[in-house]
């Protein structure tokens, strides 16, 4: 079990820590397993009334281990680790308390739309956000493409998931991705604060105020995270994806066909 992502609970708050911090807290394939597990857990304790999820050194997370792109470790195909992965991040809906993510650094790819999908985020003044998947032949996967259109509607997600758009932490607060946004010394702090006023409120009201939320949202992103399952997992075997490693390889031009 690795200690790259770790749980820790103090009374009613629970804390998620990504702790890969040489490479900004990039995830792998171990660090997807215990995250998975953590939630699963999490899922599973009525005791615990609110979580934050934030990041040592100086991310919250870069994403997907750029080492790890396009490897598997595991027996499964590519279209049963998808399932794994989202069947996993969506146990995020079958908690009881709100998760509060505490971003600071890089928020990238998988990893920020993990953060779209949980109930709060705040950023730090040096907070960064992007969408890079195109750029390595694939597409958003994880529901983030969903969740930033009902947040910031069709120009602004199409920028970013289209030319890689990277947003710093005040326009990520001017379109609602994040709701507050603090110097890095005061991040922790300020998440700790919010957990705090959340379990001073009762257990039932926040547990079905949050309810209301989630049927509110979650259709959309349903639907958006079934058609990524179907066509990552057609990108992942297209030509065009095979002329693109292939260009890389060789280091020319690619001939896409858009096939």
């Amino acid at each position: 079990m690795t200690d790259r992502v770790r749980l820790e609970v103090d009374g009613a708050i629970a804390t998620i820590t990504n702790d890969n911090v040489e490479k900004h807290n990039a995830f792998d394939d171990e660090m997807d397993v215990r995250l998975f597990e953590i939630l699963g857990e999490l899922r599973d304790r009525p005791d615990v009334r609110a979580v934050v999820w934030r990041g040592e050194g100086p991310s919250w997370s870069s994403g997907r281990d750029v080492s790890a792109i396009g490897v598997n470790h595991t027996d499964l195909t590519h279209h049963e680790l998808m399932v794994r992965g989202h069947r996993g991040i969506q146990q995020l809906w079958e908690i009881d308390a709100p998760v509060i993510v505490a971003i600071k650094g890089w928020a990238i790819g998988g990893s920020f739309q993990r953060a779209l999908l949980c109930d709060i985020r705040i950023a730090a003044s040096d907070a960064r956000f992007m969408l890079p998947e195109l750029a390595h032949g694939v597409i958003p996967d994880t529901g983030g493409m969903g969740v930033l259109y009902e947040m910031c509607g069709h120009g602004l997600v199409s920028d970013m998931v289209l030319t890689g758009r990277r947003l710093n932490a005040e326009e990520a607060l001017h379109h609602g991705i994040v709701s507050r946004v603090v110097e890095p010394d005061a991040l922790d702090a300020t998440a700790y604060e919010m957990a705090e006023r959340i379990i001073d409120a009762p257990a039932a009201a926040v547990k079905l105020a949050r309810r209301v939320m989630g049927h509110l949202a979650r259709p959309a992103q349903q639907a958006s995270m079934a058609d990524e399952l179907i066509y990552q997992t057609f990108l992942n075997r297209s030509d065009d994806f095979a002329e693109f490693r292939a260009a890389r390889a060789e280091d020319r031009e690619p001939r896409y066909r858009g096939s």
